[in-house]
């Protein structure tokens, strides 16, 4: 039984909006990178609608509901949006670069690793930077097209990853690379999504009323 249509918004439009940004990123002919605590934090509101009607909603302590009423919203989201900030803080030093195949993107990480520090030294997959004190591996999920730089061992610092990052994007800016075919089933995902979503809302206007006066009234 599918749920009612004002929580099937909100669990989905989120969901939407994270499909058209990883589309239009895709359909570019430049890689885009960014930092893994950004990347984690777009994940982490594309799944705050599914989030918040499903273990919120149900684990929403009820004291506080009729203590505060509806407010209790704002709480409990400022609460999931700490949590998603603590796994950022604590999360791995993480570069993400999206739209770029790991045969395409590890030249330019060796050319921008050589100019950072001359002692920079592969190992397979791995790359080691001392002088920057950055030691990482490659991780690239070719399906999608897109890689990862993910830190290896405890001991990193974080002055010499934001070099990196800086370098490796100068380096990139001349990187052309042919669209990923994959934006366009990105972008019809999330209109499938906007649609279910909102097609619901406006057959059903009446039920919208009712979930929404049985979330925020107690």
């Amino acid at each position: 039984m599918l749920p009612d249509p004002f929580r099937l918004s909100i669990a989905l439009v989120p969901l939407a909006a994270y499909c058209v940004l990883l589309g239009l990123i895709n359909a570019r002919r430049r890689p885009f990178i960014t930092t893994g605590g950004c990347d984690l934090a777009a994940l982490g509101a594309a799944m705050s609608g599914l989030v918040l009607v499903g273990p919120i909603e149900l684990f929403r302590p009820e004291a506080a509901s009729q203590d505060y009423g509806g407010l209790v919203w704002l709480f409990l989201i400022v609460f999931y949006w700490l949590c998603v900030w603590l796994a950022v803080l604590v999360a791995r030093p993480r570069l993400v670069v999206y739209n770029v195949r790991g045969e395409e993107l590890r030249p330019a990480l060796a050319e921008a690793a050589r100019r950072l520090d001359p002692h920079a030294r592969w190992a397979g997959d791995n790359l080691a930077l001392p002088n920057l004190g950055v030691s990482l591996h490659m991780e690239c999920f070719e399906i999608m097209r897109h890689c990862s730089l993910v830190s290896s061992g405890g001991k990193q610092n974080m002055a010499g990853w934001d070099r990196l990052s800086a370098e490796l994007r100068t380096e990139l800016t001349g990187l052309r690379v042919a669209p990923n075919p994959r934006a366009l089933g990105l972008m019809l995902a999330a209109t499938l999504l906007l649609t279910a979503s909102i097609s619901r809302m406006l057959i059903a206007p009446q039920q919208v009323a009712q979930a929404m006066k049985e979330m925020l009234s107690f």
